[in-house]
């Protein structure tokens, strides 16, 4: 009875198991409030901690922002200080990939710091963002790791990219899980930049390029 019993509740574990093996990864991480500010409207723009209608159109100009430094080095050149280039970064930010983010990107992530700007580096290459929560979480606990994370990207394979993990990326949408998929096998960022950017320009297709790698 009892070996009857227990090859069951294996049965019945099974689907479980395999559904969670199944299950999406996105490789962006998922938002805790904080937006990026390379895809937000110039009205929401104007809205964020010491900006004005004048500095959120000279940065929808600029954008999209190839980097969160890049980003600073602009907010500082509109007269701002580094501490309110900061506050705007509690709202708005540049995400940060988590394999090649320089020591200065990681240290303008809120809340990184000198111990995140070893830690990030030190488990390269991040695959996952269970492997994120694993290892991040063992110094700062989950939610701070989520915090975090949404600062930050790995970067997705377009050749086999789930719906989710295409959805991640800012500013993609259903329109591009068709897109993405249709043009597999993908081969160079010269592809990609010319077939996506039919549809969303190239200067959009370089900003969505910055989250995909060619597996």
């Amino acid at each position: 009875m009892k070996t009857s019993m227990k090859m069951a509740r294996l049965f019945c574990a099974a689907p479980l198991v395999a559904a969670a093996a199944a299950a999406p990864s996105a490789q962006v991480g998922k938002s805790q409030g904080v937006s990026d500010i390379n895809t937000m409207s110039e009205a929401n723009v104007a809205a964020l901690p010491g900006l004005n209608a004048a500095i959120a159109k000279a940065l929808v100009a600029k954008r999209p922002f190839a980097s969160i430094t890049e980003l600073n080095a602009f907010l500082l050149g509109q007269g701002l200080t580094q501490e309110q280039a900061s506050a705007v970064y509690a709202k708005a930010f540049v995400q940060i990939n988590l394999n090649t983010a320089t020591v200065d990107e990681i240290m303008l992530v809120p809340g990184a710091g000198r111990r995140m700007a070893r830690e990030f580096p030190e488990y390269r290459p991040w695959k996952t963002y269970a492997q994120f929560d694993k290892e991040i979480g063992k110094y700062v606990g989950a939610e701070k790791t989520a915090q975090l994370a949404q600062y930050t990207f790995i970067p997705i394979k377009l050749n086999t990219a789930t719906d989710a993990d295409i959805l991640s990326v800012p500013g993609a949408g259903q329109r591009m899980v068709r897109e993405f998929k249709e043009y597999r096998p993908w081969k160079t960022k010269e592809q990609f930049i010319k077939e996506i950017g039919k549809y969303v320009g190239a200067k959009e297709a370089e900003r969505m390029w910055r989250y995909v790698v060619i597996d």
